[in-house]
């Protein structure tokens, strides 16, 4: 869950967000994503719509994190466990705010375990 410094930034993010998983290797993977949105319990959720070699990092059940900047210019990272819902509460919510152009096959959710800006540790 997101402090309050994080949904604040969040609320004022500019652009879109890289989003990088890891293989089993170590090798990561980034990607941009525009397709997003915070839950009602302040998970990141991302729409998976063209999701490949991310999908497959996601199977392996690594962690991922992203990165966004705000309309100031402020950088946040929030790192943490990953999920993977083709169905159920969170994939329908998804649907609903996902543009009908793109398929949403799934909804990639980031469960926080630590943030920072810059060096700063928010939690």
């Amino acid at each position: 869950m997101l402090n309050e410094e994080l949904l604040k930034a969040w609320e004022q993010r500019d652009g879109a967000i890289v989003l990088t998983t890891v293989d089993n290797g170590g090798m990561p993977n980034s990607i941009y994503v525009t397709c997003i949105g915070l839950s009602d319990d302040k998970r990141i959720v991302i729409a998976d719509n063209y999701f490949s070699k991310t999908k497959q990092n996601i199977a392996l059940g690594g962690k991922a994190a992203v990165l966004f900047i705000t309309k100031e210019g402020t950088s946040y990272q929030v790192k943490g466990d990953v999920e993977y819902h083709s169905s159920g509460p969170i994939f329908t919510w998804m649907k609903g705010w996902n543009p009908t152009k793109h398929p949403g096959h799934g909804a990639f959710v980031l469960n926080a375990t630590e943030a920072y800006s810059g060096k700063n540790r928010l939690m």
